[in-house]
């Protein structure tokens, strides 16, 4: 590994911009905070600090620097990861050599991406011409179509097929990945869209029906081992940076809303791959923003969808609103009927999820029916226990209370008793996870690790601790201790966020850095408190090696032999006092 290379890229790099890039971080003093990407992350745990250019979750102990975050989001090994944030700053990375990823899913994804310019290239000859007038038709231009990388599937029905068997694709991995059934190609006479996955990189297609009839209007890539549809959400690579930009993302049904969205110059959308909202969609939702607005379709099965996505992303505590769209639209005819303007009004106007589904239970009820009317306020006040907000929660019982005619104390107190039920329950079904064990500390490990711990914040303690000539018992700090003394000597000083990278190769070594960067460790010490930890550290080496002795001792026949272990003990506690 080129250490000076790594160090160059690593000072040019932000390690707030380049996690920010991924996941919404919100700066709290001189730190700053995002939901952790690499566990089920209900709150804010992963603190990001500029100063030392270094991540730490307060949850799952995920630790490192620029280099090791993009290795764990998005899968790289550490020469990826070089390369790719030395192309970010500039730096020349040319020489990184990359090794090859696994051939077989590549294979696949090349498939897809021939696929896909096949496509292309089939609408852009005269046999695409009733489907670019069917296109146009739906106010879709070559603009939309680049961008969105569009193309038809033809009439023949082994074209695709043919084409790519030619280019050594077997026809059984085509069958499998969904780009052929029955050995034909499984697209005919269709206007195809690319699925992309969170990087942008082509996982299926969409192919539409656009003249004719069909018994399926739309036929989607069946899952393989680089599409799932429930841990996919169309636009994600392109929405991710706009949402960072406007702080929410907007939630759709189809990905012709997202296109549709798109020309009016709405890009912080993404699309459900169908209306069921997986726990894996939910996370890569919470990465995108803590603010979520719902935009599905106005009819029926959109109101339930959207009722249903709805409750579930609030249990994950986030911010839900809704963009209520009338019965008979969907975002794609909406803004084709209405335009710009009255949609980004209605994005303007976008309601608190809770409102919405209050507006949706009176809807359904008779308030001729005093049985009725009262479930009703019963089932608002259900809602209102669910909100944090004092303000919202007031403003909703005095509506109630004017509109029904009912006292105000009345209405607060009912609320008050839902909560404690709520409480209650929620006490009585809570289930008690044990913590996975970790090892006990006994007063050594805390003492040198504290004192690694010095070492890497303070110049001086390294000096300090080479002079004493310590020799730490356990094989692990022992290697750390000299790996510190070892890149201090050669480096003039320990950049923490640099070390991390200079451990890379050494994930052991690794592993217990995190450990002791995790456990809240005084940073500081002084020339009077640093011997303390000295004497410890020597105290346990000294009773190790008395053990040690009487192990031997009692295996040993010879008696000279036992003589001279009696004396090496004898020393060794005279030491000790």
């Amino acid at each position: 590994m080129n250490h000076d290379l790594a160090s160059e890229i690593r000072s040019k790099v932000d390690i707030v911009d380049i996690i920010g890039e991924k996941i919404p971080l919100v700066s709290h003093g001189k730190n700053f905070w995002g939901v952790c990407p690499f566990h089920d992350d209900k709150n804010p745990s992963l603190c990001v600090s500029r100063e030392r250019q270094i991540y730490t979750c307060f949850s799952c102990h995920a630790t490192g620097n620029a280099f090791t975050f993009v290795m764990e989001y998005d899968h790289m090994d550490f020469p990826s990861a070089l390369k790719y944030l030395g192309e970010k700053v500039g730096v020349d990375v040319g020489n990184i050599k990359v090794a090859k990823k696994n051939d077989k899913t590549e294979k696949i994804y090349d498939a897809y991406l021939f696929a896909t310019k096949y496509f292309q290239n089939n609408l852009l000859t005269k046999l695409g011409k009733k489907a670019k007038e069917y296109l146009a038709s739906r106010k879709i231009d070559d603009a939309i179509i680049k961008e969105f990388e569009i193309g038809l599937s033809l009439e023949k029905k082994d074209d695709l097929t043919s084409l790519l068997m030619k280019k050594g694709y077997d026809i059984g991995m085509l069958n499998k990945i969904g780009l052929s059934a029955d050995n034909h190609d499984i697209y005919c006479e269709r206007i195809m869209f690319p699925l992309y996955d969170v990087n942008g990189r082509i996982v299926g297609f969409s192919g539409r029906i656009y003249k004719g009839k069909s018994q399926s209007k739309y036929v989607n890539t069946k899952e393989t081992e680089i599409f799932k549809k429930g841990e996919t959400l169309y636009h994600y690579h392109i929405a991710r940076e706009e949402c960072r930009l406007k702080k929410n993302v907007i939630v759709m049904e189809g990905f012709m809303d997202v296109i549709r969205a798109s020309t009016i110059g709405v890009r912080n959308t993404v699309a459900l791959m169908g209306t069921a909202l997986t726990k894996q969609q939910i996370q890569l939702l919470k990465r995108l923003s803590p603010n979520i607005i719902l935009c599905l379709d106005g009819d029926d099965p959109g109101v339930k969808a959207t009722l249903s996505v709805g409750n579930l992303l609030l249990e994950e505590k986030v911010e839900v609103k809704v963009i209520p769209l009338p019965k008979e639209y969907d975002p794609d005819t909406y803004i084709l009927e209405f335009g710009q303007e009255k949609f980004l009004s209605l994005m303007d106007s976008a309601i608190h999820f809770n409102d919405f589904k209050i507006q949706k239970l009176k809807e359904t009820v008779d308030f001729r029916s005093d049985e009725e009317t009262a479930n009703y306020i019963h089932m608002v006040l259900e809602e209102t226990a669910k909100l944090e907000d004092e303000i919202r929660i007031e403003v909703i019982l005095k509506k109630l209370a004017k509109e029904f005619d009912i006292g105000y104390n009345t209405l607060e107190m009912r609320l008050q008793r839902i909560k404690q039920e709520k409480l209650t329950e929620k006490e009585s079904q809570k289930i008690v996870v044990a913590p996975p064990p970790r090892k006990r500390k006994n007063k050594y490990d805390k003492a040198v690790e504290q004192l690694l711990f010095f070492m890497l914040h303070n110049d001086w303690v390294i000096d300090q601790a080479e002079k004493e000539f310590l020799v730490l018992p356990a094989e692990e700090h022992r290697i750390l201790c000299s790996e510190i003394i070892y890149y201090y000597k050669k480096y003039g000083k320990i950049e923490l966020a640099d070390f991390y990278t200079y451990l890379q190769e050494k994930p052991n070594l690794l592993s217990l850095l995190n450990r002791i960067l995790t456990d809240h460790y005084e940073e500081h010490t002084t020339q009077e408190e640093l011997p303390l930890y000295f004497k410890v550290i020597r105290e346990y080496g000294r009773k190790q090696e008395i053990k040690r002795l009487t192990t031997l001792m009692k295996k040993e026949v010879n008696p000279l032999e036992q003589a001279e272990l009696v004396e090496k003990m004898r020393k060794l506690r005279i030491g000790e006092d």
